[in-house]
């Protein structure tokens, strides 16, 4: 399983703080969005309902909320992209049944719904490029989470003895939630205090303060993991987000994602089981793998 690592903590910390963060999507326009009912103020919530606020303009609801004004309670509700234009994540390249076959016994925490969801803070994901490109960033993204994972199964890292390293007390902010409190959570198995702090600073999120709200919320295990791939270079020299689109080939997602442990021949068999996923993925979306498959 992965345990997220970059080669030095003064390695993470630049790169949390020089990779520029993708911008949230863009509200869906108002004439797509007139077939969800409209908000009402005070009426009970919950997670995943769609409703069209007074602008026009769809929010989904991430967490259950008495009627919460989408536009102030940012927590409990984002915009959601309801037509199917460019750089809207309804238009993701992987249908539902697609996703189903891929993770035929996946742990329901990790839904497509949530995935869709997810997708609105990082609209590049998955829609730069040809359809051949979005096609193979999509498999790859998911080649990775599921072998973190063992096929979206697992929400937080099976090795419980492992939990108490991941709190480097050098950061100023050292770990306020615990030593132990910092163990790999969600699709990519985000851990380490210096992680869980940069990923909720882009997120808008205290993470390092709460960093079970990783295994907890769906839609935001979902972000972390979006958040490393399109942000996040790790022990490789690029993200995976600009692996795939500029042409370097899945190879370099491995590299970024846990290329210390696992590339230049330290450890083949995880880095074939990487390569397995990915190969399968791009066939039941229809595409060719590319080049460069291994690190």
């Amino acid at each position: 399983m992965l345990r997220r690592r970059i080669s030095s903590v003064l390695t993470a910390l630049v790169i949390a703080a020089a990779t520029p963060v993708l911008l949230p999507a863009q509200n869906a326009s108002a004439a797509a969005c007139s077939s969800y009912p409209s908000w009402v103020a005070g009426k009970a919530y919950v997670t995943g309902d769609i409703v069209r606020y007074t602008d026009g303009k769809a929010y989904i609801a991430e967490h259950d909320n008495p009627g919460y004004d989408p536009t102030i309670s940012t927590w409990y509700w984002e915009p959601y992209a309801c037509d199917s234009g460019p750089g809207n994540p309804a238009a993701f390249v992987v249908s539902e049944a697609q996703f189903n076959q891929m993770f035929p016994n996946r742990n329901s925490f990790y839904s497509y719904s949530g995935l869709v969801t997810a997708m609105s803070a990082y609209p590049a994901f998955a829609n730069t490029g040809s359809d051949t490109v979005k096609r193979q960033e999509a498999a790859a993204f998911l080649a990775n989470v599921s072998h973190e994972t063992g096929g979206l199964v697992h929400i937080v890292e099976q090795n419980t003895s492992n939990y108490p390293t991941y709190c480097d007390w050098n950061q100023p902010y050292g770990c306020p939630a615990g030593q132990a409190a910092y163990y790999g959570r969600g699709p990519i198995q985000l851990s380490w205090n210096f992680n869980y702090k940069a990923a909720g600073d882009a997120l808008g999120i205290d993470l390092l303060g709460n960093p079970w709200l990783v295994q907890n919320d769906a839609a935001v295990a979902w972000k972390t993991a979006l958040w490393y791939w399109n942000t996040q270079s790790g022990p490789g020299t690029m993200t995976g987000h600009n692996a795939m689109v500029n042409g370097a080939g899945f190879g370099q997602t491995i590299r970024s994602i846990n290329g210390s442990l696992e590339c230049d021949g330290k450890n083949p068999a995880q880095v074939q089981s990487r390569v397995n996923n990915y190969q399968r993925f791009t066939q039941i979306l229809g595409t060719s793998p590319g080049g460069n498959l291994y690190c």
